[in-house]
């Protein structure tokens, strides 16, 4: 399995199930990588959205793509806290340029006291049926919600604020020495 180098800064391309582009980031900096996922942070970086609409990272966003996992964690530092907003997704997987994965809807939203609220059921639902996600994936993907706020309540990697910290305090001295 190919895989990014640290330090190295890579695309991130997340598509739909029918094969569209869903959202872009334009860069993330390599931060972690080992045979489970890779950590990387996007900071002031351009997001392209579906529709053309493009915004700009302001805050550190430190960013769990896993090879197995069908789900991802955006870990948001922000002057509250770290939140958290995790992607259903199918396991990522990395070309030597862009890490991709496909994109299945159901999002999960988790506060720095580590409650937390589902969201977006109603579009997987639609887009269950639009775009036919067989039983499988639906079955899959709803399972690794249910394991996902497992590991949020037992308050396991990604949902450590410390770890948070440490790797943007990695990112801070992998950028002063390029």
């Amino acid at each position: 399995m190919m895989k990014p180098k640290v330090g190295e800064v890579i695309y991130i391309q997340s598509y739909k199930h029918d094969g569209s582009l869903h959202r872009t980031w334009s860069s993330g900096t390599v931060l972690d990588v080992d045979d489970d996922r890779i950590v990387l942070i996007t900071y002031k970086t351009w997001v392209i959205e579906a529709d053309g609409r493009r915004w700009f990272t302001r805050e550190p966003a430190i960013c769990f793509y896993y090879f197995k996992r069908w789900y991802n964690v955006i870990s948001m530092i922000r002057s509250r806290g770290v939140y958290y907003y995790c992607n259903l997704a199918s396991p990522s997987v990395y070309d030597g340029e862009s890490l991709k994965n496909i994109d299945y809807d159901l999002d999960l939203k988790v506060f720095p006291d580590h409650n937390y609220q589902v969201l977006d059921r109603d579009e997987f639902t639609l887009h269950s049926k639009l775009m036919n996600y067989s039983p499988l994936i639906i079955d899959t993907v709803e399972k690794e919600m249910t394991r996902l706020i497992e590991v949020v309540k037992s308050n396991f990697s990604p949902f450590k604020e410390k770890e948070i910290y440490e790797y943007f305090n990695r990112y801070l001295y992998i950028h002063e020495h390029k």
